[in-house]
């Protein structure tokens, strides 16, 4: 229980959840619009995304090994390296994983002829390292880092797989035998973004809910800097920046007679998101911040399964 907690397998879940059903929903039905083999097929598609989660994994763990002393403070119940982990066998999993997610993106640079792409994985775990020993006590650089990380979850689809550069001067709804459909690269762009912003949103909530263990630290994140009240602002301007696209994604979709995932985008996620912006700066407490983080995670997940309903209502 306590390496499940480690690797926060929750967050995993979701990771593995957000490519799988990208992959399947938007990238797999690609096969039958061209009639050609896919790269990413099931073997292509279990490699690429087995590296994503090894590499995620990894990553927690070397953050919680740099964090100990400031995971103390703010979730002194949570933290398990040195109580229930020793840290010399948490840094020897943490060598390990990443060697088996560079192993299994290796057999799929092979597959495809493109070991030069070993480097977007590499880069990957670099750019983990030194957040966690750098970047996540500087102000702005850790949010990116990690949002553009994950964002990465998704656009990983669209660079590994060869038919959907296809897609990529294409109009943003395609006139297919169904009738039109959205532009699978379109598609996956506006995850992308979202993802991208969400998760940037949700960083910067977590550094107000850990504001006196970073303070402690040394740490010069947004809260510390500007204060509680001035981040939970800039938070509001980033969900305002993130729900204008999806209100206006929505909004076309019904306009392209896309209704039920266009009811979708606009009642189960930029609804929720404007409520949960107007939200935020009730309180400033280490518990409200918790809270709103949750809750932003579970918009997040109403997002991921938007795919579903994009998937049923393109090819039902």
């Amino acid at each position: 229980m306590a390496w499940l907690r480690l690797i926060r397998w929750q967050n995993l879940l979701i990771i593995l959840a957000t490519q799988l059903l990208a992959w399947r929903y938007v990238v797999v039905p690609l096969r039958d619009l061209q009639q050609i083999p896919l790269l990413l097929d099931g073997t292509g598609f279990s490699l690429l995304c087995l590296s994503t989660v090894l590499i995620a994994a990894a990553g927690y763990i070397i953050n919680d090994y740099f964090d100990i002393r400031i995971d103390e403070i703010n979730r002194p119940g949570k933290v398990v390296l040195e109580k229930r982990i020793p840290r010399r066998m948490a840094i020897l999993t943490h060598t390990c994983l990443n060697l088996l997610a560079l192993a299994a993106a290796l057999a799929l640079a092979r597959r495809a002829g493109h070991y030069e792409w070993l480097l977007l994985q590499l880069a990957c775990i670099l750019l983990l390292w030194f957040y966690s020993t750098h970047f996540k006590r500087q102000f702005i650089t850790g949010n990116v880092v990690v949002s553009l990380l994950t964002a990465l979850t998704i656009i990983v689809l669209l660079v590994y797989e060869p038919a959907m550069h296809v897609y990529a001067a294409r109009p943003r709804f395609l006139q297919t035998p169904q009738g039109m459909v959205p532009n699978p690269v379109w598609a996956l762009g506006i995850y992308a973004y979202f993802a991208f912003m969400l998760t940037w949103m949700r960083e910067v909530v977590k550094d107000m809910e850990d504001y006196q263990g970073d303070a402690s630290e040394g740490c010069v994140t947004m809260p510390i800097r500007w204060g509680l009240l001035r981040a939970s602002r800039f938070v509001q301007a980033l969900s305002v920046l993130a729900i204008i696209p999806l209100a206006l994604a929505g909004v076309r979709l019904l306009h392209a007679r896309w209704m039920p995932l266009g009811v979708y985008i606009l009642a189960a996620i930029v609804l929720p998101l404007l409520l949960w912006t107007f939200y935020l700066p009730r309180k400033a407490t280490q518990k409200h911040y918790e809270e709103a983080s949750r809750i932003l995670k579970c918009i997040m997940v109403l997002g991921i399964g938007s795919l579903i309903i994009y998937y049923r209502q393109a090819h039902g």
